[in-house]
């Protein structure tokens, strides 16, 4: 019989299609693939890119920071990307799907995110945030995953015992993470039959 109490979940790619190029096609949508290339370099894989995650720069500040090694003509999607990021955040069925399922069986049920401040403002496009027992997004706590602190954190706050809870992420990392403080963890691959049964939820 399964020990599983708690079901954890990632939030890119395991709730959300977050797509680093996607949103740069929406929003150079006539940029040339140099621009494009140059946008997701700059803006996405950069380290304003984890301050903004960690908290620690506003989108305004990320925005000041990134336009500098940009040319002036991506200035205006770079912040259009900012200000609108919900327009490219879109949720998966099959994840809902699942979320109803788990609060059906009477799973706890908690997100974990690598996210900013933003995330208020589009995760609810997902399901209601009530229908969540406990929230934690990196930037709220100036901590990232693959940290064990920051699943410490969440067991902690919510007083879980880690070997009850199952991780959910579409990253090794942060699975590997969350296993060494004691949680059962899988790496999503667009697999939920899989994993439940895996679980035996």
């Amino acid at each position: 019989m399964s020990r599983i109490r708690n079901i954890v979940l990632d939030m890119g790619n395991v709730l959300f299609d977050y797509n680093p190029k996607a949103m740069t096609d929406y929003f150079l949508p006539n940029g040339s693939k140099e621009d494009k290339e140059l946008f997701l370099q700059e803006f996405f894989n950069k380290e304003e890119w984890n301050d903004r995650d960690l908290g620690i720069l506003t989108d305004e500040e990320v925005y000041e920071s990134v336009a500098k090694r940009l040319p002036a003509r991506l200035h205006e999607p770079l912040r259009q990307c900012l200000q609108h990021w919900e327009k490219c955040m879109i949720p998966f069925e099959e994840a809902r799907e699942f979320v109803r399922y788990i609060r059906e069986k009477g799973y706890g049920l908690y997100v974990l995110s690598n996210a900013s401040t933003t995330f208020y403002a589009y995760f609810p496009k997902f399901c209601p945030l009530y229908w969540f027992d406990g929230i934690v997004i990196s930037s709220d706590i100036h901590l990232l995953k693959p940290d064990s602190a920051i699943y410490k954190y969440l067991l902690t706050k919510y007083g879980l015992k880690p070997e009850q809870c199952l991780f959910i992420d579409d990253r090794a990392d942060n699975v590997e993470g969350a296993r060494a403080v004691g949680m059962e963890a899988a790496v999503f691959k667009e697999n939920w039959q899989e994993i439940q049964a895996q679980f035996s939820l």
